[in-house]
């Protein structure tokens, strides 16, 4: 079984996953995963199938043929549960704050130089209600090496909190 990684993008309309659920269907795949949104008039996003390796070409060919409709990039993927073994733990945290341009880069290099890589990073920007401003708001999940004291990363991530003046709450992965 082959596991392909689909990254979409399209003008947003009605129809758009259908087609692609179609496609993949056709094909013998299961659609195991998928983060879909509308982003700015444009529909985008990432899924993951699972393919018979015999229908794989095929798939990705037919894929191809969504163009005009859906711009579908087709990545080799690994079977999910091979790297769920790893000792790694998982955490989550929350940044909230004035919006302003560099928050995302800032935290990112943090998490880089505590040697994390990101699971999952979703983000907005929404009205402040009392102050008229703007606010950015970061959900952040990470999976945290067998190697590396989460306590280390906690540390790393409350100086930066008080280095660029956001909130960041750590939890539970």
């Amino acid at each position: 079984m082959a596991h392909l990684v689909l990254t979409v993008v399209g003008d947003d309309r009605t129809g758009l996953v259908r087609a692609l659920a179609d496609t993949v269907a056709a094909h013998g795949g299961n659609w195991e995963r998928s983060e879909l949104a509308e982003l700015a008039g444009a529909f985008a996003g990432v899924v993951v199938v699972s393919v018979p390796d015999a229908e794989e070409m095929a798939l990705t060919s037919a894929l191809r043929s969504l163009e005009g409709l859906l711009r579908v990039t087709t990545h080799t993927g690994v079977d999910p549960t091979a790297s769920e073994a790893d000792g790694a733990s998982h955490v989550t945290f929350e940044v909230m704050g004035n919006d302003r341009p560099g928050i995302v880069r800032d935290v990112t290099a943090t998490l880089e130089a505590c040697g994390l890589s990101i699971d999952a990073l979703t983000s907005r920007t929404v009205a402040a209600p009392m102050s008229g401003g703007t606010l950015f708001e970061a959900t952040v999940a990470v999976r945290v090496p067998a190697d590396v004291d989460v306590t280390t990363v906690v540390s790393a991530l409350e100086q930066l909190a008080s280095e660029i003046q956001v909130d960041i709450t750590v939890g539970d992965g």
